[in-house]
Parts: structure tokens; sequence; C-alpha cells
């Protein structure tokens, strides 16, 4: 008994799996039949009902990503666009460049033009400003040196004349032919 309770027994005494088919490849005809039905009416609902949601799904997916290659598309165009300008914008700055240093030099060379000119009149006005120093200086260097004189050769007259005083014209003659004397020579 405890061999019927685990499998079938064949009419020629061996003991059957019921788990196990009698052919190594096929199933039973029953198992067969309603397997096959089964897995018609499980394809025919996927069919029916999954095969539009997974073509919508590829579908949205294609769309995604064909916007993903348009819009990557459009920014390619953008940045071509914007490196052109930026090349253009870099040769606009070095004609900018070129322009500011053309200015700078003009002004440069005003400025030092003008600095010239200031320098000259100024170099002048301190020429005229020597010469008229240089003038007045000569000028009182000849009186003091006529005062001086004079009090020289009076004292050497004193002496010469021994003792008599001279009068104020007599000496003042002297004094002068003696300066005409000293500026000639």
């Amino acid at each position: 008994m405890n061999q019927l309770a685990y499998g079938f027994v064949a009419a020629d005494g061996e003991l059957l799996d019921p788990a196990r088919s009698p052919h190594w490849l096929w199933p039973e005809d029953a198992e067969l039949i309603f397997g096959t039905i089964s897995s018609l009416i499980v394809f025919a609902v996927l069919f029916k009902f999954g095969w539009p949601l997974f073509k919508k799904a590829l579908e949205a997916r294609t769309e995604r990503i064909q916007s993903a290659m348009d819009e990557s598309e459009t920014k390619l165009a953008e940045a071509k666009t914007e490196a052109a300008e930026i090349r253009s914008a870099a040769g606009d700055i070095d004609a900018e460049r070129q322009r500011r240093f053309a200015e700078a030099d003009t002004e440069a060379e005003s400025i030092l033009a003008e600095g010239r000119a200031r320098l000259d009149e100024e170099i002048e006005e301190l020429r005229a400003a020597a010469d008229s120093d240089i003038a007045l200086i000569a000028s009182r260097a000849s009186g003091e040196i006529r005062g001086e004189i004079s009090m020289l050769s009076r004292r050497a007259v004193d002496r010469a004349v021994s003792g008599q005083p001279l009068d104020d014209a007599t000496q003042q003659e002297l004094i002068e032919s003696f300066i005409s004397k000293v500026g000639a020579s």
C-alpha cells in the first residue's frame, strides 16, 4: 500500500510516477491540447491589449529620441552661430585694439609736442630772467665797484696831495677818469 500512496502501478507491475509522462519528449494528449489552447488565449490577449501599449511605448521612446536629436541639432547650430560671432568679434577686438593704439600714439605725440613747447617757453623765460638778473647784478656790481673805487681813489688822492683836501668837482672828475681808464682796459 505504501507504493500505491506514492504512485500508480503499471500493468506490468512497475511503479509509475504521475509527474512524468510516458514519452520522453511529448506530454500527455490532454495536457498538450489544454496547454496549447491556454497559450493561444494568453498570446491573443497579449496581442490584443499588450501590443498596442508596447507599440505606443516604442513610439513615445522614438519621439523622445527624435526630439532630443532635434534639440541637439538646434543647439549645435546655435553654438556654431555663436562661435562665428565670437570669431568675428575677435576680429573686431583686434581692429579696435589697433585703433586705440593709434589713438594713444597720436595723443602721446601731441602731449609730447605740447610738453616740448612748454619746456621751450620755460627755457626762454628762464633765459630772459637770467639775462635780466645778470644785467641787474652787473649794474649793481658796477655801482658797487664805482663806490669802492671812488672811496679808494679819494684816499689815494688825499695821500697824494699830502693833506690838502680836494673840492668835490675835482674829486669827481678824477674818479670818472680813473673809472673810464679801468673800464677801457
